[in-house]
C-alpha cells in the first residue's frame, strides 16, 4: 500500500451550515484495482464523479460501504449508473435496505428532516451489484463487522490503513491537540461499541481514516480516545440525570467541557462547524440516554463519578 494512492474527496454540503470537511469519499487508486469507500449522498455524486475523472478513474471495481446511513451510502445507486461494473460491499444487514431503499429513505426523513431532503433521495442498488464478503476480491482488503455506531457498520483494513467509518466517533482538524466526539445515534449499546473498537485495536493499524473526518495517525491513539470517550460521556449522562429535560443538553455539554480534554477543544472550531457539532451533540445524547435508561439502578450507579 502506498498512501499516495489513497485520496480524500470532500463532499461538502453548501446548503447546510458547517458541512465542509465533514462528509467525504475515499478513493483507493491502485494499478490492480480502483475502489471508493463511502460514496456519500445523492446530492454530491456529481462532485464525486468529477473528482474520479480528474484522478483518471475510468473503471471502478468496488464501492465499499462502512454503513448505509444516507450521508455515507445514499448515492451508491446513482454512482453505479456511471460505473455499472462496480461491486458494492455492504454489511449483510444493509443489503436489502439498499436494494429496496424506501424504508431507509423514510427513516432518514423522519430523523433528519430537511437535511435528508438536501442530501437527496436514496437510489436503489441493483441486487446483482451488492453483497457481503470478508475479503474484497484479490485486493488484500479485509472486511470486519463493527456494529457499534450502527448494526450495519463495517470497517475495512488495507495493509496498515483502517477505514474506520464512525467506529470511534468524529474528528475535526484543529490547530493544536485533538478534537473528537462519539457518534452514538439510537440504538446505542455500550458493550457492542466497545467490542467493535477493541477488535479494531487488536488489528494494530498504523493509519486510521475517520469518516468524519480525515486520515490520522497513530491509529491506536485515536481508537483509544474514542473508547475512553464512550465511557466518559456515559458518566456525563449519569452526572446530569437529575437535570430538567429542557436544560439537560446544556448541562451535559458543560460537564463535558470540564471533564473531556479532547471534546473541550470544540472551542477551536470555526463558528459554522461549531454549530454543526452542537447539532449532532443532540443525536449522541439521545443515543446514550436510551442506553442509560435501559440499565437498572445498580448498573447506572457504575457510571457515577465520586
Amino acid at each position: 500500500m502506498n498512501l499516495n494512492n489513497i485520496h480524500c474527496i470532500d463532499l461538502d454540503q453548501p446548503q447546510l451550515e458547517g458541512f465542509r470537511r465533514f462528509i467525504s469519499a475515499w478513493l483507493i487508486a491502485e494499478e490492480q484495482f480502483n475502489a471508493v469507500v463511502d460514496p456519500g449522498p445523492l446530492s454530491t455524486i456529481p462532485v464525486l464523479v468529477n473528482a474520479l475523472r480528474q484522478h483518471g478513474v475510468e473503471h471502478l471495481d468496488y464501492i465499499l460501504l462502512t454503513h448505509i446511513h444516507i450521508d455515507h451510502a445514499g448515492g451508491t445507486g446513482e454512482l453505479l449508473k456511471y460505473y455499472p461494473e462496480a461491486q458494492v460491499i455492504c454489511h449483510p444487514d444493509g443489503v436489502a435496505h439498499l436494494i429496496a431503499p424506501e424504508k431507509l429513505w423514510q427513516g432518514s426523513l423522519q430523523v433528519l428532516g430537511e437535511m435528508a431532503e438536501i442530501y437527496g433521495e436514496i437510489v436503489a442498488v441493483p441486487s446483482g451489484s451488492i453483497s457481503f464478503t470478508p475479503q474484497v476480491g484479490d485486493t488484500g482488503i479485509e472486511v470486519y463487522k463493527t456494529p457499534g455506531h450502527a448494526a450495519h457498520h463495517l470497517c475495512f483494513k488495507y495493509d496498515e490503513l483502517l477505514f474506520g467509518g464512525e467506529v470511534c466517533g468524529v474528528n475535526s482538524e484543529i490547530a493544536t491537540g485533538i478534537y473528537m466526539r462519539p457518534a452514538t445515534p439510537p440504538r446505542f449499546m455500550l458493550p457492542v461499541a466497545l467490542d467493535s473498537i477493541d477488535q479494531m485495536m487488536a488489528l494494530k493499524p498504523r493509519y486510521l481514516v475517520i469518516a468524519h473526518h480525515g486520515l490520522v495517525e497513530p491509529a491506536l491513539d485515536y481508537l483509544r480516545i474514542g473508547r475512553q470517550q464512550l465511557i466518559l460521556w456515559l458518566q456525563a449522562i449519569a452526572a446530569t440525570s437529575k437535570v430538567a429535560p429542557e436544560s439537560r443538553e446544556q448541562a451535559f455539554f458543560d460537564w463535558l467541557i470540564e471533564h473531556d480534554v479532547h471534546f473541550r477543544n470544540i472551542d477551536q472550531l470555526d463558528d459554522d462547524i461549531l454549530k454543526r457539532e452542537r447539532y449532532f451533540l443532540g443525536n449522541t445524547l439521545r443515543g446514550m440516554l436510551g442506553y442509560f435508561d435501559s440499565l437498572n439502578a445498580q448498573q447506572q450507579q457504575e457510571f457515577i463519578v465520586h
